[in-house]
């Protein structure tokens, strides 16, 4: 065989492999981050039905003064959002993220809870979520930018705003590294329920458990082509690189049972955490359940923690 023809051999399998691996790694981000079907173009990614409790149900939406708020990201898209405030909130705020295939009327039964202890609070609909514009979720990168967007027009109307993040599982995480951004104005404490350390190493578990697949060389395929569809990659959504840029007092929060997301990552979490910081572990709980498995030691646990974090 000639050079010639061995180049061209050689070539083509190059790009025969280039071209499965893009394959692959298109369906998964497909499977995995963007939004929308052929019969509803803003349902949740298609893994949702996989992975969230099929249980779940949207709580009802406080009874409270609300009005819409909405702002642009740095890439241009629509952001909204929902404030919600009585006549007994001040200067105390809460901005609740939601997680995973959901949007800000999953927050509900935390709004309520927050209101009934003098908080405002911002319910944003994240990423490629509710009616916040975007095809892919990007697992906490573009939704931290937009947290960081949200404390900053809090900021600009109510100067004095002292502002608490408080996320469940992606939501978390969000928080985290939202915390961990300089343009963040305004925070004076993290409630990080249930977060990841990395997303890139729960869906490597993930991709085991749902269609027992290894790792390699698949979560380098999604990486590269989240990346190239998202415009950013997955393994940008790694909370732990920016613990030790959080200078606020952070609460980790993590239920017992937990079975997607393992609590040894909250330990991973809070050991690289360099802040003020406690945690607590909840019993039987599961997966963003710690609130509904034990209320009365979730509440008391954060509001405990926030008195001290605030300063009152």
């Amino acid at each position: 065989m000639n050079k010639k023809i061995l180049v061209a051999v050689l070539l083509t399998a190059i790009l025969a492999v280039v071209a499965m691996g893009y394959a692959v790694g298109n369906y998964f981000v497909d499977f995995a981050l963007k939004r929308g079907n052929d019969n509803d173009p803003l349902a949740p990614p298609a893994a949702c039905a996989y992975i969230q409790d099929k249980n779940l149900t949207v709580p009802p939406e406080p009874i409270a003064l609300k009005e819409t708020w909405s702002a642009i990201s740095s890439d241009n898209r629509h952001l909204a959002a929902t404030h919600f405030s009585t006549a007994r909130t001040g200067k105390r705020w809460a901005i609740l993220i939601h997680g995973y295939g959901m949007n800000q009327h999953c927050a509900g039964d935390y709004t309520e809870v927050y209101l009934q202890n003098g908080y405002q609070v911002l319910t944003p609909d994240l990423c490629a979520s509710g009616e916040t514009d975007g095809q892919y979720i990007t697992m906490g990168v573009k939704e931290s930018e937009e947290i960081a967007v949200w404390t900053r027009k809090i900021k600009e109307q109510y100067p004095d705003a002292e502002i608490v993040l408080h996320g469940v599982s992606m939501g978390a995480a969000t928080a985290l590294m939202a915390a961990a951004r300089d343009d963040i104005e305004g925070v004076v404490a993290v409630i990080e329920d249930c977060g990841y350390t990395s997303v890139y190493e729960m869906f490597s578990t993930q991709l085991g458990v749902l269609f027992d697949l290894p790792e390699f060389p698949i979560m380098n395929c999604i990486d590269i082509v989240s990346g190239i569809k998202t415009g950013v990659m997955l393994s940008d959504a790694t909370p732990i690189k920016v613990m030790d840029k959080i200078k606020v007092p952070v609460l980790f929060i993590h239920g017992e049972a937990d079975k997607l997301i393992p609590p040894v990552m909250m330990e991973q979490l809070y050991d690289a955490c360099k802040a003020k910081k406690e945690k607590f572990i909840v019993s039987g709980a599961g997966h963003g359940n710690s609130m509904s498995t034990d209320s009365k030691k979730y509440w008391s646990g954060i509001f405990d923690f926030l008195a001290q974090a605030e300063g009152n």
